[in-house]
């Protein structure tokens, strides 16, 4: 055999054992072995998997099947109730914020509008109690404002001549059984409707009138003139109504859903757009059994004060409820809370690192705090910002497990 073709052969064996061994010497620094093995500390792999893949599991790690990148390792200590690993210096990176779950006596505010009205129950009447006609009309227009004593309408009635007659000739009895009767005679003089005014004027005068004044019984609006000057009417007739404005009912519509956190006689504050800067205070006066079918909402009755009488009926008012919340309660800040439509969770940061997903039942908002009733407690961390990785479990687990597994940059 030729020389140099030995010499050849022999660098070529030589070439092929070192290869070899460089090649395993490799294997045993970039792959960790099986599943059981332990290539960080003590951590124990359970298996290994695509983060774009998550739901498929393989034995060894490698290279993925699915995308042109390397098996990520699952740890034991990584599985169950939605924990997800996140490095300190990535958490950082995308700027995520962490608060506390306090107690905190919350009151919610809800908003609402609604539109004035008369409040009824100031509602006064002026009827006719006997027969008779308008000689003169002293309030010629409607929701004119009147005050109480101010002259309404002049009437004459044949009912209250004959019975001040009566009254006119008992004035002077002096025993006790005229006395009686003549008491008897003032008091149905009140009862036909006379005005105490054109009585005490019969007790001075001594003399009977044919026609009477009816004055306003209180400060308001007139919100019903019946009559007109020369007109007659029976007995029963309502001549007037005239409405106080020291209180004014709002009307507003409520959800059906949130009607449980209004209670009546709870503080409203109102604003009017007419009057822009001022406040008025209310109170939640019912709420009123009828629900709108089409909207799904109650209508709540609030009597609001109205002293300086800036307030009309149909104007539009912007109403501030104050919810119930007069017990101490948990409370988040609303944006740590991720509603998907179908459950409400936060992201609670653990003491050791990572973070659990916490399902949550949420309560009333206001200011910008959102009230827990379970699912979280007290004093516990969670994440305020950066939810967007984490929206849902699964996407949880294998965004931050890709993002943990690489090295951070430097």
């Amino acid at each position: 055999m030729n020389p140099l073709h030995v010499k050849l052969g022999a660098a070529a064996l030589a070439i092929l054992i070192v290869g070899a061994a460089g090649g395993y010497w490799l294997a045993q620094r970039t792959e960790p072995g099986d599943a059981g093995a332990t290539p960080h500390g003590d951590r124990k792999v359970l298996y290994w998997h695509d983060p774009m893949v998550p739901n498929a599991r393989f034995d060894k790690p490698g290279k993925s099947p699915f995308m042109d990148m390397q098996l990520v390792p699952v740890y034991a200590d990584e599985t169950g109730g939605g924990a997800v690993p996140v490095d300190p210096v990535v958490s950082q990176n995308l700027g995520i914020r962490v608060g506390t779950v306090e107690k905190a006596v919350f009151q919610p505010k809800l908003p609402a509008v609604g539109s004035v009205a008369f409040d009824e129950q100031l509602l006064s009447v002026v009827p006719a109690r006997v027969d008779g006609y308008v000689a003169r009309l002293h309030v010629k227009s409607p929701l004119q404002r009147v005050r109480r004593g101010q002259a309404l309408a002049d009437i004459v009635a044949p009912a209250w001549l004959e019975a001040q007659d009566e009254y006119l000739a008992l004035l002077d009895a002096q025993s006790d059984r005229g006395v009686a009767i003549r008491d008897a005679a003032r008091q149905r003089l009140s009862v036909l409707g006379v005005p105490e005014a054109a009585i005490s004027a019969l007790e001075k005068e001594r003399k009977t009138n044919a026609s009477a004044t009816l004055t306003a019984p209180i400060d308001g609006v007139v919100t019903e003139l019946a009559v007109r000057e020369g007109t007659a009417f029976a007995a029963g007739t309502v001549l007037f109504r005239i409405n106080g404005l020291q209180t004014v009912w709002v009307n507003a519509q409520i959800p059906e859903a949130q009607v449980s956190m209004i209670a009546p006689g709870s503080a409203v504050t109102a604003r009017a757009t007419a009057w822009p800067g001022a406040q008025f205070k209310g109170r939640v006066a019912a709420l009123l059994p009828e629900v709108d079918q089409q909207t799904r909402t109650l209508p709540v009755r609030v009597v609001v004060e109205n002293t300086e009488t800036k307030l009309a009926p149909g104007m539009f008012m912007s109403l501030e409820f104050a919810g119930q919340g007069e017990r101490e309660q948990l409370v988040v800040p609303s944006e740590a809370v991720i509603m998907t439509g179908e459950r409400s969770v936060v992201i609670v940061a653990r003491d050791r690192g990572g973070f659990d997903v916490a399902e949550v039942t949420v309560g009333a908002d206001a200011q910008g705090k959102s009230a827990i009733l379970s699912g979280l407690e007290a004093g516990q961390k969670i994440v305020l910002s950066g939810q967007f990785l984490i929206d849902s479990e699964a996407s949880l687990k294998s965004t931050v497990s890709r993002l943990s597994s690489a090295e951070p940059q430097r």
